[in-house]
């Protein structure tokens, strides 16, 4: 294990040259202090998580000081924000701090989010707030802990240092990691500013350094988009089997590698509901739960037009064409393991949709649906979870045809409660579990955050004590009020 002074950066993005990105000093946050850290994001970079508990641990995410080769820069980009298109954004509060290649042969971005302001600012001060900053670490490793492919946060780091929002907040920063903070808008960017020379010196960059299995075909950039495709097919199918809602599917918020990425007002599903709207500032649903599918899709096509000038148009529209049935592929298979079903029958799907049609009408909690459908053999499990709907007579059809899918598995009944629980987490990040840990830390206290962090880690075993953050929640938790500012 290193410590921080060991690391090694190799900073690609930074060959591009400064039509790419601008150089920018982080602007320190006062009395720095760390909130919480990630041993298994610290094990990324190959650090000794015995290097959080060091001053310069602090110091080095706050801005106070630097690598001496490190190369800060604020990216630039655009994108469509809500359907419309914003000509140049860029990181207006965030840096890319370098690239670290670890012993594995890997590198990881660190891009140190809250670091002040910068060209792209747009009037912003280029601060995060604690809420901010601790709702993102929580909800990158909560993900990651599930399986869904997403960036990862390294800490928080809290300050001193005010900043005005609705009202006075502490400034905070985040250290957050990811294999490139490349997005679908940097492909806008060069594609609408007719930079076609520097489009395709990103083109061949990102070819390069992250689809290099793509090289090979006989047409690589259509090669390298349909990766993107699929990959980007899978994280929503994720999304959608797991209740996540991202809350702003921006293009500018769309990574490259399909992963998740910029956490603003999130939300994963306490009762389903497939019209949820995680977004306070989404007054018209465009990124509701539902619209999550379609808006991907919607994002994938506008990636498509940023690279016409290099893939013929017909060709990328034969690859888009792959993404709904992908996603409906990879839903399907995730559900039919949510349900304890290891084969595949064709009626599978409706039995599905019949179940979150019954679960929106009863308001059933989405995750604890599941665990509880999985804690005891077919037959008891759906007496349990029957009194949770209202249309009694509709969950027992439903649980008539369950039972009798059930049935036609191969598999032994003793495998069950051990395969649905693998999948099927107990723990789940709510919001109220983050808004407690949130009003803890801004009283100065982060043992709530580093607990709840320590419990999403491990989701899907029971833990020990730790039986109120399985509960479902109080009726506040379920109407708190999310929206972009941080």
């Amino acid at each position: 294990m290193k410590a921080l002074d060991e690391l090694t950066f190799d900073n690609r993005f930074a060959l591009l040259g400064d039509v790419f990105s601008t150089q920018v000093l982080p602007e320190p946050i006062a009395e720095p202090r760390l909130v919480v850290a990630s041993q298994s994001a610290m094990a990324l970079l190959d650090l000794d998580p015995a290097q959080a508990e060091l001053p310069i641990f602090a110091e080095l995410f706050s801005g106070q000081k630097l690598w001496q080769d490190a190369d800060p820069r604020a990216m630039v980009y655009s994108g469509h924000q809500f359907g419309s298109y914003n000509p140049r954004l860029g990181d207006g509060r965030g840096l890319l701090l370098g690239e670290v290649l670890n012993d594995a042969g890997e590198h990881w971005d660190l891009h140190l989010k809250g670091a002040g302001p910068t060209p792209y600012s747009r009037m912003g001060d280029g601060r995060a707030v604690l809420r901010s900053s601790i709702r993102e670490f929580l909800a990158s490793e909560a993900l990651h802990a599930l399986g869904i492919p997403t960036s990862r946060a390294l800490c928080v780091v809290g300050s001193s240092t005010p900043v005005w929002r609705e009202t006075r907040e502490n400034a905070a920063m985040l250290l957050r990691l990811a294999q490139s903070h490349i997005r679908f808008g940097h492909f806008e960017y060069f594609y609408y500013t007719r930079q076609p020379e520097q489009q395709q010196l990103l083109i061949d960059h990102v070819l390069t350094l992250h689809y290099p299995e793509c090289q090979d075909a006989e047409q690589p950039y259509l090669a390298m988009y349909r990766t993107i495709v699929e990959r980007n097919a899978e994280l929503i199918a994720r999304w959608q089997a797991y209740g996540f809602c991202h809350g702003v599917m921006n293009t500018d918020n769309m990574s490259i590698l399909g992963i998740t990425f910029d956490f603003g007002p999130y939300a994963f599903l306490d009762d389903f509901d497939a019209n949820f709207i995680c977004n306070h500032s989404d007054d018209r649903g465009r990124y509701s739960y539902s619209n999550q599918v379609p808006i991907a899709h919607w994002n994938l096509s506008a990636l498509a037009q940023a690279l016409t000038p290099f893939i013929e148009v017909e060709a990328l529209k034969e690859t888009l064409e792959l993404f709904l049935p992908l996603y409906k592929a990879h839903y399907l298979d995730l559900m039919r393991r949510r349900l304890g079903l290891t084969t595949a029958e064709d009626d599978d799907l409706a039995l599905v949709e019949t179940l979150l049609q019954r679960m929106q009408t009863g308001a059933v909690d989405y995750t604890l649906f599941f665990r509880k459908l999985g804690e005891r053999p077919v037959e008891e499990a759906l007496k349990v979870v029957r009194d949770d709907f209202i249309d009694l007579a509709g969950f027992d059809r439903w649980a008539e045809d369950y039972l009798a899918r059930c049935q036609r598995e191969p598999e032994n009944a003793n495998g069950r409660r051990e395969r649905m629980h693998a999948v099927n987490p107990l723990y789940i990040l709510r919001n109220y579990l983050a808004q407690r840990a949130i009003e803890a830390a801004e009283a100065g206290d982060y043992s709530e955050v580093r607990r709840l962090y320590q419990v999403l880690c491990t989701p899907f075993d029971e833990q020990v004590g730790m039986e109120r953050y399985a509960e479902r929640p109080p009726e506040w938790g379920k109407h708190l009020e999310i929206s972009c500012s941080s």
